[in-house]
């Protein structure tokens, strides 16, 4: 026994080494992980950091994975189309959507700010009237690209309606949906669902339903949770 009493304490302290070394591993890919996604539904995210920001997450790489997925990887945005930086990292989105193509789904979300924001809701209320006529994303867009057009005016519906007419709607039927209690409803389904999710700020992404960290919702980041997620949806 006292000859082999010396293997066996080899060989215990090798399975804790390997153990420890399996722990360290695991606890490394989770770091890396949490490194872009939120742990909690609860965590609050501020506006987005400016887009020259370094990303938090050197381990996930920015270079899309040449992969096929059964399902595109589903990216949802909670915005309010007056804050400054929902608009600057609108065309950021849009560069993604078209890098991406069909492996990715945008989705988004309305979220306006009245208490900072005065024609939040207004903007989210001619969006979703434009949904009434198919030019939801046409709207959105018009909405983002010229906000400084109309952040700051005293009633912006008068420039609203003529992006309305410039895309081809009906404009009494827009001016009347801009009003309706079935667009508030929609707005309101929204905000209810994002409080609901931890939303707190904006803009929040949520990729695959995991919100990104303040941290991560830069370029480089959104790229790097798209990636992890397109890997981890890979089919062969």
């Amino acid at each position: 026994m006292k000859k082999s009493l010396p293997f066996i304490i080899i060989a215990i302290v090798l399975v804790a080494g390997i153990v420890a070394f399996v722990m360290f591993s695991q606890k490394k890919g989770t770091d890396s992980n949490n490194s872009l996604f939120s742990n909690s539904a609860q965590n609050s995210t501020p506006p987005a950091p400016p887009a020259n920001q370094a990303s938090p997450s050197a381990t996930i790489p920015i270079t899309k994975p040449n992969v096929k997925v059964s399902s595109p990887v589903l990216v949802e945005e909670y915005g309010d189309y007056q804050c400054p930086p929902c608009g600057a990292l609108f065309p950021v989105l849009k560069s993604i959507e078209s890098e991406y193509g069909d492996q990715v789904r945008f989705v988004f979300h309305h979220f306006p700010i009245t208490s900072m924001h005065k024609n939040a809701l207004v903007a989210s209320r001619a969006a979703e009237a434009a949904r009434n006529q198919g030019k939801f994303l046409e709207m959105h867009d018009q909405l983002y690209r010229n906000q400084n057009s109309w952040k700051d005016l005293d009633d912006p519906r008068a420039v609203f309606l003529g992006y309305a007419r410039a895309l081809g709607m009906n404009a009494d039927r827009f001016a009347g949906d801009l009003e309706s209690t079935a667009v508030e409803q929609r707005i309101a389904d929204d905000m209810r669902r994002g409080s609901a999710a931890g939303v707190t700020g904006t803009p929040t992404v949520f990729i695959e339903g995991r919100m990104l960290r303040y941290e991560a919702t830069t370029p480089e980041g959104i790229r790097q949770g798209i990636n992890f997620m397109l890997q981890k949806k890979a089919v062969s």
